[in-house]
């Protein structure tokens, strides 16, 4: 029986995949940013249907992340498996830099972080080669062009695996398969016939970005561009193309010899929004001349493709669309921003409690550099999902009565200090219902030396609202937002309209997505009051 595979496969902000196949298992480990826990691990049997199993990052493993712009953090996971054990390499700008975590079942346990103090650069990857011996590769100013300039390149060290060590010096093998293309990154190895191939992303994470694919037959060596570069790209295709942003793949092989690869892009809204972030979609891959060649005869990521006849479509646990905080075990698709104190939140009585502490979801952005010293406050009262769909609801029941500067209720966070605060408040000594548009004004983004940036706040919409009582439900139809209010699902009353082109300008790119979800906060000043939510809901 034949079946499709639909993209984006993996839909919303699930950026930079990485997949193994192990037996009859598929295996997606993608990026999360400045979200807790983190590393999201998906499970697959036909490509098709993925259900996620675990958070690689969490409590239990000593994961320390801190909020801040929405796109630092965790990004450009590696996941690998050989002889009986899982390994993910990473880079966590919130904390010490490149470390490993292993486990023997991807759902967990995972390991605390092995710190890699003696591997250099961003988006480090592993590789074991057919001997067993492990490398390392890593994206850093290790070219030299001949002036005695360094540029961006990929270089490879032989890695001690047991020991968590390089065993040799980074050797540089290349620079970018086209002349000073914009970051090269995100080093890929595999030994397939006779031939080692790399594989990368370049252009830069936005319209530009594309992958490319080089080879040799020797590891330590400069590798052969593919005369075809880039292999995959979207970028030829103009700023209206739906599918865009395409780059940063990986590949897998099928137990029928078969290839796909996965990748990351971004569903374009209104023929020019990216509120989803990057997402992840998936190709075939056929070899010709021993070069790899995705996406056969179109050359472009399709919407669909037809399913391997290898494989049998599978159906999937899939999440609940409402969240009754009726155990204290969250889903796993639910997420804080920022690693939050175990004090701020708790689940009692069927009812999830946030607590209204000082930090704010709209305090100003931080310089973002492993130079910055790491804080223990920087999270807030906040709890959500990803929005998944271009056209999406979210809802919540709350219960709270607002004191001096305290405010709770639904949060829509984009990256760079972009919000739609739905808030229950005090003004005058009177309970209010506010929305407010957050957005900032920088010259340049955090992770650039010398950033500075300005907040703006503007009250959208204003009415009293006195009973302890309030159901908040936020529609987004592309960029056309709706916020509601009322007693009840069955009473709700439109509280105003929002141009959701405006929390998701152009100027946010597309690192991360949309978040959504409840908070509580006391606006700069401690507070012992909680805001209590008896359900939260997503609607398609």
């Amino acid at each position: 029986m034949s079946y499709k595979l639909h993209n984006p496969i993996i839909p919303g902000f699930y950026p930079d995949p990485s997949i193994i196949r192990v037996e009859d298992d598929f295996y997606i480990a993608v990026s999360s940013f400045e979200l807790y826990p983190g590393i999201p691990i998906f499970h697959s049997k036909d490509l098709a249907h993925w259900e996620q199993i675990a958070n690689a990052m969490g409590p239990n493993n000593g994961f320390h992340m801190e909020k801040n712009c929405g796109v630092g953090g965790v990004m450009a996971p590696t996941l690998r498996y050989h002889k009986g054990t899982y390994y993910i390499i990473n880079t966590n700008f919130a904390d010490k830099g490149n470390y490993i975590i292993t486990a023997t079942d991807p759902k967990g346990p995972w390991s605390e972080p092995h710190w890699l103090d003696d591997v250099p650069g961003i988006d480090a990857s592993i590789f074991f080669d057919n001997d067993d011996k492990c490398y390392v590769m890593g994206t850093g100013d290790c070219w030299d062009n001949g002036t005695g300039h360094m540029e961006r390149g990929i270089w490879v060290a032989e890695f001690d695996i047991d020991n968590f060590k390089l065993k040799s010096e980074p050797f540089t093998i290349f620079n970018s398969a086209l002349r000073n293309a914009a970051s090269p990154e995100s080093p890929h190895l595999y030994h397939i016939g006779d031939y080692y191939y790399l594989m990368i992303a370049e252009g830069g994470t936005e319209h530009y970005h594309s992958v490319a694919v080089a080879r040799s037959k020797e590891l330590f060596s400069f590798f052969e561009g593919n005369p075809a570069n880039p292999v995959l790209t979207h970028r030829h295709m103009g700023f209206r193309c739906p599918i865009t942003n395409v780059g940063h793949a990986d590949l897998v092989q099928l137990q029928d010899g078969s290839w796909y690869a996965v990748m990351l892009a971004s569903r374009l809204i209104d023929g020019e929004f990216k509120n989803l972030g990057r997402e992840t979609f998936i190709c075939p891959v056929i070899w010709e001349r021993d070069w790899p060649v995705f996406a056969p005869e179109t050359g472009k990521v399709e919407w669909e493709y037809e399913g391997p006849n290898s494989l049998a479509e599978c159906a999937v646990k899939t999440h609940d669309s409402i969240v009754e905080f009726d155990t204290d075990e969250l889903p796993l698709d639910m997420i804080f921003w920022g690693q939050p104190k175990d004090d701020i939140w708790k689940i009692e009585d069927s009812k999830l409690k946030l607590k209204c502490i000082r930090q704010k979801l709209d305090d100003d952005m931080r310089q973002m550099s492993f130079e910055v010293e790491l804080s223990e406050d920087n999270y807030v009262s906040f709890l959500g999902k990803r929005q998944t769909g271009i056209n999406q609801s979210f809802s919540c029941e709350m219960n709270f009565t607002a004191k001096g500067y305290e405010a709770a209720g639904l949060a829509l966070s984009q990256a760079f200090n972009h919000q739609l605060l739905i808030a229950r408040c005090e003004e005058a000594g009177e309970q209010m219902l506010k929305a407010i548009v957050v957005t900032s004004d920088y010259e340049i983004p955090p992770y650039i030396p010398g950033f500075t940036s300005k907040t703006n706040r503007n009250v959208v919409a204003s009415i009293p609202y006195n009973n302890n009582t309030v159901v908040l439900k936020l529609k987004m139809e592309g960029e056309d937002f709706t916020v509601y209010y009322g007693e009840s699902e069955n009473d709700y009353k439109e509280l105003c309209k929002v141009d959701g082109s405006v929390i998701n300008p152009e100027k946010v790119g597309c690192m991360t997505g949309t978040i959504v979800g409840m908070f509580a906060t006391g606006n700069g000043f401690d507070s012992n009051n909680w805001a209590e939510f008896d359900w939260f809901k997503t609607e398609e």
